[in-house]
């Protein structure tokens, strides 16, 4: 019997484009023979399955599931939007969310190691990109939870129920009336949908942006030649502004286009007769990040000629 040696290993995995833990148990099982080995991984998928996996996957679904004060959100990638309308895909994401709630994960390196049946996460993807044939990724995972209250949901452009191009959880914490907290948590789900706040407050807000735009706003002031302690009011004015963009809290309320965040929830607060707090929130919008190679029709062709 060959001696399964790490180089080995690292030949076989260099072949197959599987993972180091497959191609040990492959070689094991056949007694160092590469070939075999190698046939093994075939025939489980495996092999086909990580060659895949250089192409990018910007395309697919994000899922939402909740259960009273918490919920969570998943991204589960794919290279094309058909593959995002197959009903494999979609089961795949909603089992996966399910998971991640009943079992209170947040993060997906641990999401991926969880069981789903009898194999893990990552194992059961590894089968449905096989399947497929297309490469597909779990690129990330939120979850969201508050103590009392409710976390809300909204999903964009949903393909099936809770799937869609932009998911979304509301955290608000309060003792009010559950199914009024859920009305509302809805409500500003959306408008975070579409405001695509970078924080929920000023003081959450990243220092480094700040800085920058305070530059920017006071180089653009200095330039008026007006007195130090004007520019000084010019570019406060200036910030205050780009918080009205940027802070959730600060944001003008999509659903009546004049009433601040904030305001909002002091006037719930008041109509329900408990404080209204909104704890955090979560946008997670398919592809956020991921670079997508676009190749031009004509180059298409050309390499299927010459394939």
């Amino acid at each position: 019997m060959t001696k399964i040696t790490a180089s080995l290993v690292k030949e076989l995995r260099e072949k197959s484009g599987a993972g180091m833990m497959d191609c040990k148990k492959a070689l094991a099982e056949h007694k160092g023979d590469m070939e075999a080995a190698m046939d093994y991984l075939r025939k489980k998928g495996l092999a086909s399955a990580a060659k895949k996996s250089g192409r990018a996957a910007a395309d697919g679904l994000v899922g939402v599931a909740a259960q009273g004060v918490s919920a969570v959100a998943v991204e589960l990638n794919a290279e094309t939007d058909f593959v995002a309308r197959n009903e494999q895909f979609q089961a795949m994401l909603t089992k996966v969310t399910e998971l991640a709630l009943k079992n209170e994960i947040d993060d997906v390196e641990k999401l991926k190691a969880a069981s789903l049946g009898a194999k893990t996460v990552e194992a059961t993807l590894t089968d449905l990109i096989a399947t497929i044939g297309e490469n597909m990724s779990l690129r990330r995972m939120k979850a969201l939870a508050v103590k009392q209250g409710v976390v809300a949901t909204y999903v964009h452009n949903a393909l099936a129920p809770n799937l869609g191009k932009i998911g979304v959880l509301i955290g608000l914490e309060s003792s009010a009336p559950a199914d009024k907290l859920a009305e509302l948590g809805r409500q500003l789900a959306m408008h975070v949908a579409a405001a695509r706040p970078e924080s929920l407050d000023v003081a959450s807000l990243d220092k480094d942006i700040v800085a920058r735009e305070r530059a920017i706003y006071a180089d653009k002031s200095k330039q008026s030649g007006k007195p130090a302690e004007i520019v000084e009011k010019m570019v406060e004015g200036s910030l205050r502004k780009f918080y009205e963009q940027a802070v959730l809290l600060e944001q003008v309320f999509v659903i009546d286009g004049q009433t601040k965040i904030s305001a909002v929830l002091e006037k719930a607060s008041k109509d329900l007769g408990a404080p209204v707090r909104l704890a955090g929130y979560v946008r997670y919008e398919l592809g956020e990040g991921v670079e997508k190679k676009e190749d031009d029709f004509a180059s298409e062709v050309a390499k299927m000629a010459a394939g």
